[in-house]
């Protein structure tokens, strides 16, 4: 009888067709002590949520998708009890997003015109539609990078001289911030400590008040636009709600029984276990494969 001698590869595929072959996971959830969860269950308390913080790594598909599918979930627990937000637009142009959720004006207009991120198209238009389908508020909530800016290079007193209309889309004056919160430290050590030279005017204390700013403004917006009883869903970059500082510090600043509840995304090598540093980074921990592809 003749012996048939299967290759590696062969083998590989008869054990996946079978059913054994190990799983390659796009993402594994985890509470914020680092046991894991399940979608379902992250779901059933973003649902009893006053804000839900989603932090993206913004190249991140996985994070794209998932704050697509939980905005589709919310929404149909929620109706028009949910609002969106987003880091990615800057509230000077909230005008422009309500002339194109009630269609005043076309996409190649409100796209040209509203500063999109340069993955607009592939990442958050599909949010945007989605609430212009389903006629939900969504919120610019970012400050004007133009005055991020400012603060990076002046400090706060670099905004004392924008006009009252200007600071209509700033954090209310003076701005509170504790340069000792541990993400805000470890950006004035990233940018050479409290004493480390300036780089085009920017110092490291100042480097971290942008950060604050945007977070701030951020804050502020939430809470102008969050009416009782609704649940307001925000999109932003991880670190700006990581170790439930950044946005989430500044609401509870102004509302302390305010439910917040945070998301956070993580890349690691291997998904079947929580690193310890990204351990009590959020109330949900996203984390996702190293080789995952970016979206650019």
């Amino acid at each position: 009888m003749k012996k048939t001698i299967l290759s590696w590869g062969a083998l590989l595929a008869v054990v996946a067709v079978l059913g054994f072959a190990p799983a390659k996971k796009a993402y594994q959830l985890f509470d914020k002590t680092g046991k894991k969860t399940t979608y379902t269950q992250m779901l059933d308390e973003l649902k009893t949520a006053d804000v839900v913080l989603f932090g993206e790594i913004h190249n991140n598909p996985i994070s794209h998708w998932l704050q697509l599918e939980v905005t589709q979930d919310l929404y149909a627990a929620k109706k028009d009890k949910l609002v969106l937000g987003a880091e990615m637009f800057e509230a000077d142009n909230q005008e422009l997003m309500n002339e194109y959720l009630q269609g005043v004006i076309s996409r190649k207009h409100f796209e040209k015109e509203a500063k999109v991120w340069n993955n607009h198209s592939t990442d958050y238009r599909p949010l945007v539609d989605f609430a212009q389908k389903n006629q939900l508020h969504f919120v610019a909530t970012n400050i004007p990078r133009r005055y991020a800016s400012v603060v990076s290079k002046k400090g706060f007193e670099g905004l004392d001289k924008l006009s009252k209309t200007a600071k209509k889309w700033v954090a209310p004056l003076p701005i509170k911030v504790d340069l000792s919160l541990p993400g805000y430290a470890q950006m004035v050590k990233m940018m050479g400590g409290a004493h480390g030279g300036g780089m085009g005017g920017m110092t490291p204390k100042n480097f971290a008040r942008a950060q604050a700013i945007k977070d701030a403004t951020m804050a502020h917006f939430i809470l102008k636009n969050r009416q009782k009883k609704q649940t307001f869903l925000h999109f932003h970059g991880t670190y700006h709600s990581n170790n439930f500082e950044g946005i989430g510090w500044y609401l509870k600043q102004k509302q302390k029984k305010l439910k917040v509840v945070t998301i956070a995304t993580v890349s690691q090598a291997e998904v079947g276990n929580l690193s310890a540093k990204n351990k009590n980074l959020a109330d949900y921990i996203i984390a996702v494969p190293s080789s995952m592809t970016k979206t650019y």
